[in-house]
């Protein structure tokens, strides 16, 4: 008999310990706002809070690289205008040299300009951009991430944007230049040609400049809106529903406090009363 009753109060003690722990984890749950304090609570989910940070770690990166490139695209589109307006002045003076009109001196000063147009176009070439790195990649066009399947080059290489027929952009003006020292009326013809093509190339690189910007800019906002429900997916995972978790609190005070209380009415008895 004697046995008995220590076992029941044995296990009784085990149950109210239960009972007080649950109720001190529904406490830090609460004052801390988390739901979960340790993998072992609920490992399913814990294994989804560290896919979703690395998921939200890799987006951040993501969110840097299109604020870098957007960055570029537009300093890159701003450099593209100003060639295209030394080209249009290009063409403009060598248009003038090849008029009947021309004096030896006018085309003389004509070719210096076009030297110096074609040495602003070099100088435009070697852009740096904010991190001191080269605009126009020397090489290949530098390729960037900007989600798990999305990869592309925000900007032309050097070679794409002022190359055209294998020739740069200012060595047709210099040899625009040469054309008109001479006084070649076919060069001059040949590198009104030359320039005028230039001109539609540089067009259509701007052109492809405005198609990266505007991709860099929806696979931000697609990017920001599932940040946004990734973040609350992560919130219901991790934090503490504080109306559910205050009830669920009360409730577990108050079955504790019962059975404190009837194992305290029960324990008043004597050796001689669990005898009998």
């Amino acid at each position: 008999m004697i046995n008995a009753v220590g076992n029941r109060m044995t296990r009784e003690i085990a149950r109210q310990s239960k009972l007080a722990d649950a109720l001190e984890r529904t406490q830090i749950q609460i004052s801390t706002g988390l739901r979960m304090q340790r993998m072992s609570d609920d490992p399913v989910a814990a294994r989804r809070v560290l896919t979703i940070g690395t998921t939200q770690a890799s987006m951040t990166s993501w969110q840097a690289n299109i604020k870098s490139a957007t960055a570029q695209t537009a300093q890159a589109d701003g450099v593209l205008k100003s060639v295209s307006d030394l080209l249009a002045r290009a063409n403009e003076l060598t248009l003038s040299a090849a008029s009947d009109t021309a004096s030896p001196s006018d085309r003389a000063t004509i070719a210096a300009e076009l030297g110096a147009l074609a040495d602003e176009i070099d100088a435009f070439a070697a852009t740096r951009d904010a991190n001191g790195e080269p605009l126009f990649a020397a090489g290949d066009a530098r390729v960037v991430r900007f989600d798990s399947d999305v990869a592309f080059a925000p900007v032309p290489s050097a070679a794409t944007a002022f190359v055209v027929g294998g020739n740069s952009l200012s060595t047709s003006l210099r040899d625009a230049a040469t054309a008109i020292t001479a006084g070649d009326k076919p060069g001059m013809n040949a590198a009104l040609t030359t320039i005028t093509a230039a001109i539609g190339h540089v067009a259509d690189q701007n052109a492809a400049l405005g198609l990266s910007a505007g991709r860099l800019e929806r696979i931000g906002e697609s990017l920001s809106a599932r940040g946004i429900e990734i973040a609350d997916e992560r919130q219901s995972i991790e934090e503490t529903d504080l109306q559910t978790a205050i009830a669920e609190l009360n409730a577990q005070d108050l079955t504790l406090s019962a059975a404190q209380a009837a194992f305290a009415k029960i324990n008043r008895q004597t050796l001689f009363d669990l005898l009998t």
